[in-house]
């Protein structure tokens, strides 16, 4: 267990808490200078030493920022900058994990692939025209991961939701698919891939978001039953 995650309970926790608190009602405001660890101390009613070590959870959370020489401020609190850790998750869980990772992808996929559709630019629809192409036009393995991300994250990115996209970003980050990849492809699903790549900008390009979140749903179950499967006989 991380040792910058204080127990729950505990007068660090607590303090934690209190610091989310007056972020979350407004009295600090992301990029705003923390008070000095006293007047901190002070304001919580506690020692500075559990200060101290709030401070360090909530600065390896990424919810503050600590600037070498000038002191602690509230950090952006960007999806993508709180959720970094989330990739971390994705890339060393095993086994029953993995699939449950691959649930939840598929049920943000299929929601995020459904509002692109309503939102997609024609830029967006020829940006993910490009990587479908670029992934028909090779067999080689780590040209394919490339446009295969790049072409998800387009996706997340024209649904308009951030934190979605963040969320989405780690569960579909280079070292995760890489690994669901390798054993996959070892089953001849390459050219399956490739259909439901092209199923998924059919429906984007119609403009269907029904069509849509059927079609990248589809995408995520071929992993997540093959998967389900390796682990049914044995796979960790």
């Amino acid at each position: 267990m991380d040792d910058a995650a204080p127990r729950k309970g505990t007068v660090t926790q607590r303090a934690v808490e209190e610091i989310k608190a007056m972020i979350a009602e407004g009295r600090l405001e992301p990029g705003q200078r923390l008070p000095t660890e006293r007047d901190l101390a002070v304001r919580l009613g506690i020692s500075r030493s559990s200060t101290r070590e709030a401070i360090r959870a909530l600065t390896v959370m990424g919810v503050l920022d600590a600037r070498h020489g000038s002191g602690i401020y509230v950090g952006a609190l960007e999806a993508g900058d709180l959720l970094e850790t989330f990739g971390v998750v994705a890339d060393l869980s095993r086994g029953p994990r993995l699939v449950e990772l691959l649930e939840v992808r598929r049920v943000l996929e299929s929601t995020a692939t459904a509002l692109a559709a309503a939102r997609i630019t024609e830029d967006q629809l020829a940006a993910l025209a490009a990587h479908l192409a670029a992934m028909n036009a090779t067999d080689d393995p780590e040209e394919i991961l490339a446009h295969d991300l790049a072409f998800h994250r387009e996706i997340a990115s024209a649904a308009g939701n951030a934190t979605m996209a963040a969320i989405l970003d780690g569960l579909s980050s280079r070292t995760f698919r890489a690994r669901l990849r390798r054993g996959y492809q070892e089953e001849g699903a390459l050219a399956r891939t490739r259909r439901e790549h092209a199923a998924i900008h059919r429906a984007l390009t119609a403009r269907d978001p029904e069509a849509a979140r059927a079609a990248a749903a589809a995408h995520v179950s071929e992993v997540e039953e093959w998967l389900r499967g390796r682990i049914g006989g044995g796979e960790r």
